[in-house]
Order: C-alpha cells, then sequence, then structure tokens
C-alpha cells in the first residue's frame, strides 16, 4: 500500500534567514523590504493560494473594491495613479507591478500551505512543514526569523450565523467571501443580510440585474458619501507634478485629515455624527436617514467606510433596492420571517455577516516541544509576543489603511535583523519587566473603544494586552508613525540570547 503523500517524510529541509507567510498586501510588502534593507539575507515568500493578493484574490463579489484610499492603503514606496477608491483587479495589478519590478516572484512559493512550525532553542531555529497544495508533496523549510503576514481572518470561508430554519429555506444562500461562478441572481428577490462594507458594495452592483435587492440589517453602520476622486491630486497632475510627489503629498494631506477627523470623532461625537448622517441624507432624505442610516454608537467604535459617489443610497433612493431595519426570527421556506412578524420574501439569501478571526493562520505552533496558547502570552506593540522567539506579526489599523502600519513594521523588523546580527545575537523575545509584573492583563482591545463583531467574537483567541503602550496595540498611526522608529532594541523588552547550534559536518 503507498503511503500517503502527507504522511511522507519531507526530505532535507531548504533553509532561508527569513520567511515571510503570506503574499498578500503585507507579505508583498515585506519581500520589497527585505530587497531594499537587508540585501544580504535570504528570504521565501509560501503563500496557500495560487497566486498574491490575499483578500484581492480570494474575494470575487460584484464590485469587490477597498474601502479605504489607495493613497494610504497603498505602499509609501510605489506611487498611486488611479482613483482613490480601487477594485479588485487594479489592485492586483499594482501589486503586480511591485512584484515585477523589483524581482519578487522568484522569492514567492505558491500553493505552499503551511501546517505546523515549531521552535528550537537548541538549533535557534524555525522548522516549517508545508504542504504543496498541487502535488500533495510535503515539503520541510528552516527559518532564523519568521515574519507572519497571513492576515487576521480565515479564508477559506466567512461567518454565517446559525438561524434557526435554514435548512427549510428554499431558495440558495451565499456568502460574499466563497461566491460562486453562477449566482443566478437575475430576475430574483434578493436578501443581503448585513450593513457593512461588502453590504454597501454588493448591492449597487446587482440592484440592476435582481427583481429586488433588500438589505436587512440589525443595526445601521456610518458611511463616508462621497466623489471617487481627490481634487488635490487632479490638481497637482495639471500641474505636471511627479507622480513620486503626488503620492507623497496626498498621502499626507489625508492622513492629515484622517487624523483631524478621528480626534474630533472623540471629542466631538455628536457633531461627527450629525456632518455623517448629513452626507447620507442628501441622498435619501433625513426621513430614510432616521429610520435606516442612524447608527446606535458614536463615529468610530467600528469602521467607516467610503462610498464612492454614494452608490447605493442611489440604488435606495432610486428604489432599485430597500432597507429593513429588524431582527432575524428565523428563515422559513420563501424567506426569513423577522421579530417583527413580516416575512421577508427571498429566491437568494446572501450573507455579508463579515468574517472568522484566523490567528496566526490557523498554524499548529509549538515552542521548545510545547503547544503554543497565543491567548496566553502578552503583546509588545501588536506585534511581538512574550514566550515566542523570532516572529513578528502585521496586524495592521482599523481606523486607518493597513498597509501603514505593514510598512512601519517592515522597517522595525530590517532594523531589528540588523541589530540582532551585530551583536551576535540568534534569539530575540519580549519579555515583561520586572515593572510590569503586577501590570494589569488585559483584552487585545478595548471593546468600548472598537467593537466590530468579528473581533468580539474571536477576542479571547488574542493574546492579552498591558496597560502600558510597549503591551499595547494603540490603533493609533500618528503616534506609531513616530514611535516605532524610535524604539530602543536594546531596551529591558527584548531578551537576546546566543549563537546557533553547530551542524554537524558529513566525515570525506
Amino acid at each position: 500500500m503507498n503511503a500517503s503523500p502527507l504522511a511522507t517524510t519531507a526530505a532535507a529541509a531548504e533553509h532561508f534567514d527569513v520567511l515571510i507567510v503570506g503574499a498578500g498586501i503585507s507579505g508583498v510588502g515585506a519581500a520589497y523590504h527585505m530587497t531594499k534593507q537587508c540585501p544580504g539575507k535570504t528570504f521565501v515568500v509560501l503563500e496557500a493560494l495560487e497566486s498574491f493578493g490575499g483578500t484581492w484574490l480570494t474575494h470575487k463579489y460584484p464590485g469587490i473594491r477597498s474601502d479605504s484610499d489607495l493613497y494610504t492603503f497603498g505602499y509609501r514606496f510605489k506611487p498611486w495613479v488611479g482613483p482613490p477608491i480601487a477594485t479588485a483587479e487594479e489592485i492586483l495589478s499594482y501589486m503586480g507591478e511591485v512584484i515585477e519590478d523589483n524581482d519578487l516572484a522568484s522569492h514567492i512559493r505558491y500553493r505552499h500551505k503551511i501546517l505546523d512550525a515549531s521552535w528550537s532553542s537548541e538549533a535557534n531555529l524555525w522548522t516549517v512543514d508545508a504542504v504543496r497544495e498541487d502535488t500533495g508533496e510535503r515539503v520541510a523549510f528552516t527559518t532564523n526569523f519568521l515574519w507572519m503576514c497571513q492576515g487576521y481572518y480565515r479564508q477559506s470561508a466567512g461567518y454565517t450565523p446559525e438561524w434557526p430554519g435554514m435548512a427549510d429555506f428554499k431558495g440558495r444562500i451565499i456568502h460574499p467571501q466563497t461566491w460562486p461562478d453562477d449566482p443566478q441572481l437575475e430576475g430574483k428577490k434578493v436578501v443581503v443580510i448585513g450593513s457593512g462594507a461588502t453590504a454597501a458594495t454588493l448591492i449597487p452592483n446587482i440592484a440592476d440585474s435582481c427583481a429586488h435587492v433588500t438589505m436587512l440589517q440589525r443595526s445601521p453602520t456610518y458611511f463616508v458619501p462621497g466623489r471617487n476622486a481627490i481634487e488635490l491630486a487632479d490638481q497637482l497632475r495639471e500641474l505636471d507634478v511627479e507622480e513620486a510627489w503626488i503620492h507623497e503629498i496626498v498621502r499626507r494631506k489625508i492622513l492629515h485629515d484622517q487624523a483631524a477627523f478621528t480626534q474630533r470623532s472623540f471629542h466631538e461625537p455628536e457633531v461627527v455624527k450629525q456632518e455623517l448622517l448629513a452626507g447620507v441624507s442628501a441622498f435619501v432624505g433625513p426621513e430614510v436617514t432616521a429610520e435606516h442610516f442612524t447608527p446606535r454608537y458614536r463615529p468610530w467604535r467600528q469602521r467607516i467606510a467610503f462610498v464612492p459617489d454614494g452608490d447605493i443610497f442611489r440604488a435606495v433612493g432610486a428604489g432599485k433596492a430597500s432597507v429593513v431595519t429588524d431582527e432575524i426570527d428565523r428563515f422559513v421556506e420563501n424567506g426569513i420571517l423577522l421579530k417583527s412578524g413580516k416575512v421577508l420574501e427571498a429566491d437568494v439569501v446572501i450573507t455579508a455577516t463579515g468574517f472568522d478571526l484566523n490567528v496566526l493562520g490557523d498554524i499548529a505552533f509549538t515552542v521548545d516541544g510545547k503547544p503554543l496558547d497565543f491567548s496566553q502570552s502578552v503583546t509588545y506593540r501588536g506585534m511581538m509576543f512574550t514566550g515566542v522567539p523570532n516572529l513578528v506579526w502585521v496586524f495592521g489599523y482599523f481606523r486607518a489603511s493597513w498597509t501603514l502600519r505593514a510598512d512601519l513594521i517592515a522597517d522595525f523588523v530590517c532594523r531589528l535583523l540588523g541589530h540582532m546580527d551585530r551583536k551576535g545575537a540568534k534569539k530575540v523575545t519580549v519579555a515583561l519587566r520586572p515593572e510590569d509584573r503586577d501590570m494589569p492583563l488585559l483584552p487585545w482591545i478595548d471593546p468600548e473603544n472598537f467593537n466590530p463583531g468579528y473581533l468580539m467574537r474571536g477576542l479571547h483567541l488574542l493574546p492579552r494586552r498591558g496597560d502600558k503602550p510597549e503591551w499595547q496595540h494603540t490603533q493609533d498611526y500618528w503616534a506609531e508613525k513616530d514611535e516605532l522608529p524610535a524604539i530602543d532594541l536594546d531596551e529591558a523588552c527584548f531578551v537576546y540570547e546566543g549563537a546557533p547550534a553547530r551542524t554537524p559536518v558529513a566525515a570525506e
């Protein structure tokens, strides 16, 4: 009987100085920074999917686009020249140019799904076991340093709550994250459950083909409708300013305005709320805004999405789409029974209900033979973790573009690698200092300040934070842009240890 490829012992492991997990927006950026800031080091990027892109590759639903501007979601080193809110296709093209222009393709291994990662303090190495999903072959790698760029949610499937009666429904249930090739929406009554950026994107992009589409929401979300253009960028282009300058100037202007808006949302939340509602009311009127687009929470307790040209509100105003604010009692044969007693008829239900948090890529980690319980560690600035050596995780911002933090962390990782070389250190961990021993340990993030559903469902899986800046993921780009580059790599939080075990030389 032939052994399964998964059971076959891997051949001798390939070794790299750095192993980057994931070829999404963070992983491609990490690879770029390795080539520029650590040119003498070897590295590999392992990606489970068939190509680069992450979210922008896996999400196929109609209209898939960014919910923040590409001047800040794009890399600081690669000028963005398109409209600020970009389609998945445009973002993939942009990332492809980064890969091609910097010869990164040779460093990326696609269809390599990582199964487990084990740290040995004796060897001062990570051993990473993976399977090639195209051949079933088991492969192994060793690396001095793991750079986790796999994102924060499970790519394979989205989150759909278990409502009573779902098996009784005679129609079709689709999650946007696993969009089918043949959704068959033409002439159908469609209900989209959810009120976030995904629902706001989907609805105007399917409204023309459906008999009717209804957004069913338990509670409203804040949106910012506006023209999908930046006047300053257009003016600078008319003046023939170089794109690199335009990118930097516009980027700084957006970040300046975002900082002011975020502060206002804390200091004058009611004024900001009324401004946001006025933007929606301009499309659908004050009565619809009051009934269906006035959230229960203050601005910025959840992410605020930009709606280009107010497209979902225009669809509602034109009667192509409608909104129902109610709660689900159960599914029935012909649709959804609401708690108000009304039946919302549907042929197709689309559950734009979010995703499942994914902690470190669902990889089984061990440290010196002991399984890693990530939730029992304490985070150092949201990127390193007590008791976990030679590992950094990219976890971006909620109130600013993800990639801003990916670039900052890349600088930190490259600086840390160089610092370890100069010290002759092969291992670095972060550890609580004596003055931190009695520090209260709290959830990863304060739910009073930010509480989206996916985070609340998975908060117990994440590391804990302390009450000092070093032991928190602050979510504050405007502070971190100065703080992270100024980190003293010899401060007491960092513990460095010696040389790797010698590899026996085979007798000649």
